[in-house]
């Protein structure tokens, strides 16, 4: 694989999205009964909670702002062992070839999938730093979470709700 920029005649490679910057907009842990949740002899599995929202903002132009917000919530016999939230962002770039009709899935399944990982981490790093074993999420279907939001969407719209898709095209 050669270093050199754009040797000969070759075509420059332009990607659909670029991702420009990741980071942290809110973080929180909550163990709410350290005491009962380090000394319970039940050897009960702890009840594990997952919610997962993808988001997208129109910063101006073609750059957005995604978002995932993931909440856990565990539990072991009625008893809280903690709650974690993380909002997760990125802010990602379409590029000149993408149409609209090919924006959304970029931006609420692609862009998600390539943020995960890094938000997932995060999460394993809390749980293991509150003194859990660190929690390691399965990868997410974002195609279906996508599919599930735009039929929410469609639904609340036909019953004269505000949609709330998750996408929100207008700059703020």
């Amino acid at each position: 694989m050669s270093t050199e920029p754009n040797e000969g005649n070759a075509p420059a490679m332009t990607l659909p999205i670029t991702i420009h910057a990741q980071y942290i907009k809110d973080l929180s842990f909550e163990n709410p009964s350290p005491v009962a949740s380090f000394t319970n002899e039940t050897n009960a599995q702890p009840n594990i909670s997952v919610g997962i929202q993808a988001k997208a903002d129109n910063l101006g132009g073609r750059n957005f702002e995604v978002v995932l917000e993931i909440r856990i919530d565990a539990t072991r016999d009625k008893t809280p062992l903690f709650v974690t939230e993380l909002t997760y962002a990125g802010i990602i770039t379409l590029g000149d070839m993408v149409g609209e009709d090919e924006a959304g899935p970029l931006l609420m399944i692609e862009s998600p999938r390539l943020l995960f990982p890094f938000a997932r981490n995060i999460l394993a790093d809390v749980t293991r730093d509150g003194g859990f074993p660190p929690l390691m999420l399965a990868p997410v279907d974002f195609a279906a979470l996508y599919e599930q939001q735009k039929n929410q969407a469609a639904q609340e719209g036909k019953e004269g709700k505000p949609a709330k898709n998750g996408k929100d095209n207008s700059k703020k």
